[in-house]
């Protein structure tokens, strides 16, 4: 009975002991099951982070409701910013001014200034453009106190009416890891209170980020009225359109005369930059060079972005696009009248395509006969291209009124552009058509199924002809790839907020549109999910 008590007893401490393990055992999985609810919150949150979560915490890239996000823009943005960038007082276009060697540059290179100044001495400092807590800048470099110079004219003669500087390096600065790719602006300011800019496109040829925005250096310099002569005037009138006296070659190897220094970058650019930085979109920076000497990159992204006007197009422009559209890479036309001029690059004496050539007329180009894939040209639908825009963009130019402004009247309200507006057929956004105008041209080649998105009343200002404004949408039957065109060159220039006496304000509903043709093409070829209907028929006949 002893020993049977005995074991009975040991029988009890075992299944004592096997409780307690069970017991144990419970209590750790359900540690381990909170935990992992705790991590399934954490990634979950990830995606719609709470005010507890980190950017660290953010995966690399995700959706968001503007687009693909990138955790690297929104900590970028997160860092310190600075109003200091902006110019300041009444300024003399000429007191200080000054170019670089590289318009666009990449890590590694090296910058070199060229700056005249009638003040004793000077600095360099250089922005990031962003967003920073709405200031709109991050400060990246300072160069040292400069000695001012007042450096040679830079004169033009015929037959090319180029002005193109010859200038002594003020300065040279390296890019490092600290020039993050992006929008810069350089800012020289003088002991006096002299100020300008120079802009910067800093890339990186390893990103494979969703959209890339590409800066119109091209038309910059086409518009581009330092030392007198531009694509489109001499510095005397001459009778004809275009004018005898126009450049036929313009210089990246001298100062923009205006935009302070800046061209159309803050007006027709930056405010697309500082909403896509703001919203921590996953975005790189390119430049028309980088487009025509490494377009073969642009495959490694979802959509291309072309800015607020942007007319200048080189052959290898173009060739690039397309072979990359056939690839179902989407396309978006801010401004109107793109690829409209024909233009090729050449070096100049600081380095490789430097200089955009045009002639405007294509028998006066040296390499007519000679090589007329290259021959430049007033617009791409002439002879010897035969290639007008509308057969790739679906939209025609039609004209401009720098002078009115007219509203954007809405015919197609089901569209992906107008969702989260509240708009309907026949309502109108007023004062976003401005400058340029494209309009469907049924006469024209244009891709099959355009879809006209917004068909409004404009009147061409040069004649007076009353005519219509078409915002389109068509998608590439076999690739699904779509192309967005605004019709007006004033859509960007209407995110800015409108001055506080405006009755009526469109930024609202364009910041609105435009995170609508961010997140439809940041997914992918954007015909998998809304391919185009056309609609064109209804309007033109």
């Amino acid at each position: 009975m002893a020993g049977q008590h005995q074991r009975t007893t040991t029988k009890q401490g075992v299944r004592r002991l096997l409780v307690g393990v069970i017991v144990l055992l419970v209590i750790v999985a359900g540690t381990s099951i909170a935990l992992t609810s705790t991590n399934s919150t954490t990634h979950r949150s990830s995606v719609a982070p709470t005010k507890k979560s980190t950017t660290r915490e953010l995966p690399a890239t995700f959706d968001g409701p503007d687009g693909v996000e990138a955790r690297w823009v929104i900590e970028q943005n997160k860092l310190p910013g600075t109003a200091a960038w902006k110019i300041t007082g009444a300024q003399t276009p000429d007191a200080i001014m000054g170019y670089t060697n590289r318009p666009q540059a990449r890590m590694g290179q090296t910058v070199n200034v060229y700056v005249s100044t009638v003040a004793p001495t000077y600095r360099i400092q250089a922005f990031r453009m962003g967003y920073y807590q709405g200031l709109g800048a991050r400060l990246v470099w300072t160069s040292k106190e400069l000695s001012g110079v007042v450096q040679p004219s830079c004169p033009a003669s015929a037959p090319l009416y180029m002005v193109q500087c010859d200038w002594q390096r003020s300065v040279s600065f390296p890019i490092t890891k600290a020039f993050v790719q992006g929008d810069y602006l350089l800012k020289l300011e003088g002991s006096g209170g002299q100020q300008s800019y120079i802009p910067m496109t800093v890339w990186d040829p390893n990103s494979t980020a969703t959209y890339v925005v590409m800066n119109a250096v091209f038309t910059w310099q086409a518009f581009n009225p330092f030392g007198g002569y531009d694509l489109y005037q001499g510095a005397t009138p001459e009778p004809g359109y275009p004018p005898p006296n126009r450049s036929r070659v313009l210089s990246f190897d001298r100062p923009y005369g205006y935009g302070n220094g800046a061209a159309n970058f803050l007006t027709n650019e930056y405010p697309l930059v500082r909403y896509m930085e703001k919203h921590g979109l996953n975005v790189t920076y390119w430049t028309n060079i980088t487009l025509t000497v490494h377009g073969n990159l642009l495959t490694k992204h979802q959509t291309l972005l072309s800015l607020g006007h942007d007319e200048e197009w080189s052959t290898r422009m173009r060739s690039n696009v397309v072979a990359a559209s056939a690839r179902g890479v989407n396309l978006v036309f801010f401004g109107a009248s793109p690829i409209l001029r024909k233009v090729r690059l050449q070096a100049s004496p600081l380095g490789p395509n430097l200089e955009v050539v045009n002639y405007r007329d294509p028998q006066a180009d040296p390499l007519y006969g000679v090589d007329n894939a290259r021959v430049t040209q007033n617009w791409w639908g002439q002879p010897p291209a035969n290639l007008p825009a509308s057969s790739l963009v679906g939209d025609t130019y039609i004209g401009y009124n720098n002078n009115v402004s007219f509203p954007l009247v809405v015919t197609d309200a089901h569209s992906w552009l107008f969702a989260r507006t509240g708009l309907t057929n026949g309502a109108t956004i007023p004062g976003l058509l401005r400058y340029d105008f494209d309009g469907y041209d049924p006469s024209r080649p244009n891709p099959p199924g355009v879809e006209i998105l917004a068909h409004s009343p404009v009147v061409i200002g040069f004649d007076g002809q009353k005519t219509y404004a078409d915002t389109t949408y068509v998608t590439n039957r076999t690739s699904n790839a779509g192309i967005f065109e605004s019709g007006t060159n004033n859509w960007i220039a209407a995110m800015q907020p409108c001055s506080s006496g405006a009755t009526s304000c469109p930024t609202h509903l364009v910041r609105l549109m435009t995170g609508n043709i961010l997140k439809l093409f940041g997914a992918g070829p954007s015909g998998l999910t809304n391919p185009s209907t056309a609609n064109w028929s209804h309007f033109y006949h």
